[in-house]
This record gives structure tokens, sequence and C-alpha cells, in this order.
């Protein structure tokens, strides 16, 4: 059954952030899903829709991105306080180093503090040409998220997430040094890291062996995008940065070009992938919605999940 958290309050009560780190590091299961911020009013409208659709879930958390290079920060930063004095949900902010200085990163922290957001995902973030382009830091910024985190920490107790990479980071060497870099951030104070996408449950268990291997107990929640169409597919490889194996693609093509057939054995990858996940010991599932909710709602029905009628 997907676990909630109480909201924040005032008193001896403890705090919505207090209770994510007992949740992970008691063994306990977190259930959450990210959004992304929204261009227009009506895409606002989708977005909130999903949302209250999704609340009657009890999530740990949910999270609104940034756009691309950062491009939506204030929009994020503006829903993302909404969230926390609208709904009953737990944000958890989202925080990148591309385009800011650190004054602004700071002003932008502040923000979320001050509306009782203290969950807060810090990751370096793509470049505004995609994963693949050259990263630019900003001239009086910070060029890793390590940093970002290391920024955090001075600032306040918040609970940190990080970015993982079950597979190779598109920078990376190889992916013994993606397991030092996500051990870094655990060691300036992250609580837990959120996988990047994925669809081999191979790369996510392989990810978690290196990390305890190199003496970290950081907990790891897959990241989870459910697929619903074949243009999807060679979408998902552009947002990973990493090719779509080809048994997905033979699967998705096996029930031909039917859309509602190829979206049915979306659904049905994207459960067994999560199954398989939480067998292996996944301390939860994060799912990246694309602003919608029926297909998160099918695979919690599939998974036997708790879905309130």
């Amino acid at each position: 059954m997907a676990l909630g958290l109480p909201s924040t309050r005032l008193g001896g009560e403890p705090t919505v952030h207090e209770s994510l780190r007992e949740l992970l590091a008691e063994g306990g299961r977190s259930y959450s899903f990210e959004f992304f911020p929204p261009k227009d009013d009506a895409g606002e409208a989708q977005l909130w829709t999903a949302l209250r659709r999704l609340e009657r879930l009890h999530p740990t958390f949910v999270d609104v991105t940034y756009g691309a290079g950062g491009s939506t920060r204030d929009r994020t930063v503006r829903i993302t306080e909404r969230i926390a004095q609208e709904t009953t949900l737990t944000p958890v902010a989202h925080l990148t180093c591309v385009g800011a200085s650190v004054a602004e990163l700071r002003q932008v922290i502040g923000q979320y503090a001050d509306a009782g957001v203290r969950n807060v995902v810090a990751i370096r973030g793509d470049p505004p040409g995609g994963p693949s382009a050259p990263w630019q830091p900003h001239p009086d910024g910070l060029d890793h998220a390590v940093q970002l985190v290391e920024l955090l920490r001075s600032m306040g107790d918040f609970c940190v997430g990080v970015g993982a990479f079950p597979d190779k980071h598109p920078e990376s060497p190889d992916l013994d040094h993606d397991a030092r870099v996500l051990v870094a951030k655990a060691e300036a104070g992250a609580d837990f890291a959120i996988t990047q996408l994925f669809l081999d449950p191979a790369a996510y268990e392989g990810l978690v062996r290196r990390l305890r291997a190199a003496g970290s107990d950081l907990p790891v929640v897959p990241g989870i995008m459910p697929i619903t169409s074949l243009a999807q597919v060679h979408r998902f490889g552009q947002l990973s940065g990493v090719d779509v194996p080809g048994w997905v693609v033979d699967e998705l093509e096996s029930v031909g070009d039917d859309p509602a057939r190829v979206r049915a054995k979306g659904i049905e990858l994207a459960t067994r992938l999560c199954g398989d996940l939480l067998d292996a010991g996944a301390p939860g599932l994060h799912f990246y919605t694309l602003n919608r909710s029926t297909a998160t709602l099918e695979i919690y029905e599939g998974l036997g999940l708790a879905v309130p009628a």
C-alpha cells in the first residue's frame, strides 16, 4: 500500500522531511509522482487535474521539474508553493545548477523554505541543448550536483534527493564512475536518490550492487515512465540520453500499429518492470507521469497497490 507522509506542522510533531528520512531509513517504500511545469493555462489545468486524481493515492511525495535548461524555474517554484499550500500532497522541490548563480540559488532555496518546503531534489541538470550537449556552468554558479547538495546543507535542515543513472550518464567514462559520483553525493549529505529513466531491471540492480560495494547504503528509488505509444519510445531515448533496449521495441511492435493495443502493451511492460524492481528490493517507485494520471493508476492496479474507488 502506498505510504503517505504527514503535512509539515509546528510544535512537537515531526516535520515532513524528517518523516521521509525515517521512512526510507526504516525500510519503508516510497511511491511518488513527478510532473513537468506547463507552458500555458490549459497545460496548468491538465496538471492540476492529474494532481487531484493522484492525490487520492496518498503518495509519499510529488515533485515538479524545471523546463529544459532551467527555463521554467519561476513557474516551477510557484506551482510547488501552491501544492504545499492548497493540497494534502507533500511537495519535493527541484533545484538545478543550470543558468543560475549561487546568489540566485540561495534565493530559490529561501523561497522554498518560506513556503514550508523542506524536501529538495538537487541535480546538476541538462544543458539547454539537451543531455548530449556540452555542459557550461554559470560563471557565478555551481558545476556539480555535489556542490548543490552542500549548498542546501549549509542553508538548513533539508531532506535532499539526488539523481542516479542505471544506464551510463552521457558524460561518464563508465558505470563504476557513476557509482562513485553517487557515493560522493551521499557523503555530501544526500538522503536518497531517484534514478533517470530506464527499462531494464538489470541496469538498476547493477547500479545498486556497485553502490553497496563502494560502501554506501543510500536508498535508490527507481524512476518509471509508462510507455503508451511507439513515438514515446523514441522520445524516451532523447530524454534519457541512452538507447532503448531492442526487446522493448520488439514487444511494442509485436502487437501491430493499433494505438490501443500498443498502449496496453506499454502498460504491461511498465507493470512488469515495477514488479521486478519491487521483488528485487527497490525502496519504492517514482513515476514520471508526463502530467497525466491514467497510466499510473493502471500500473497501480496491475501491481495490486491500493487504489481508492
